[in-house]
């Protein structure tokens, strides 16, 4: 019986691949088999391996329509073919919506939108042409789908970034599946730029029902489900991974009353 999750002889793209997030994607598809490709503007000082193997980097700004092309076209001449891209790449720092800068916002759509737009339309290029197609794992956030105060660009970026995703799911099908994750608190090394000290980081987790932020693997394996054959007859989802989302803050408050 075929192992739907062996990524044999495919290709993987994983942008912002090298780091946090993304490096945790492109070692958990190369444990899979895969042949991965990860790109970012600086090469990191070890490139993500597993399984006795190691990712392609490829020196890239995604924010830029020729480098994008320019990774996907490296991947096809190495690989032969683009199974699946994982559309990683965002972030951006916490900013005060009344006074942040019209290039800050527009930095932080361009990368967290306009970029995963970009690269997948060059990777729907090269999937259609394949006979099994492709699938595009566009990497959300629950900020696109509740309030987001200290990151309201992001926030509203993430959402066209789902929005986006329900789209291109029809346009692109049947020869293209395309995903979403809505990822929650995810522990990477820039946690603290968010939540503080390790006791800060402790006390949020506090706050998630499954009693812990999520790791790097949990979006890892969710990027897996959707770009194997096990989620086939999955096109234009959200999955909120998320531990169970966040306590609402009127529970507390009530709870506080009562003390």
């Amino acid at each position: 019986m075929t192992n739907p999750l062996d990524f044999t002889d495919r290709a993987v793209i994983v942008t912002g691949g090298t780091k946090g997030i993304g490096r945790g994607i492109a070692e958990r598809f190369l444990e899979a088999g895969a042949g991965v490709v990860v790109c970012g503007r600086s090469e990191p000082d070890t490139l993500p391996n597993a399984a006795g193997r190691e990712a392609t980097f490829v020196a890239a700004d995604i924010r830029d329509a020729e480098q994008i092309a320019a990774v996907v076209s490296t991947t096809v001449e190495r690989h032969g073919r683009l199974d699946a891209l994982i559309n990683n790449a965002g972030g951006g720092p916490p900013a005060d919506a009344a006074t942040a800068s019209p290039r800050f916002s527009e930095k932080i759509i361009q990368l967290n939108l306009l970029a995963p737009l970009n690269f997948a339309q060059q990777a729907n290029k090269v999937m259609q042409e394949q006979e099994q197609g492709g699938a595009i794992v566009n990497i959300g956030s629950v900020s696109g789908l509740r309030p987001s105060p200290g990151s309201a660009a992001y926030g509203a970026a993430k959402a066209g970034l789902l929005s986006l995703t329900q789209s291109l799911a029809v346009e692109w099908a049947p020869k293209v599946r395309v995903n979403a994750i809505a990822a929650g608190m995810i522990l990477t090394e820039q946690a603290h730029l968010f939540y503080g000290d390790e006791a800060g980081i402790a006390s949020v987790a506090e706050t998630v029902p499954l009693r812990r932020l999520g790791v790097p693997r949990d979006v890892a394996d969710a990027c897996l489900f959707f770009a194997s054959s096990m989620s086939s007859y999955a096109s234009g989802s959200t999955l909120l991974l998320h531990g169970g989302g966040e306590r609402p803050a009127f529970q507390d408050a009530a709870n506080a009353g009562k003390e």
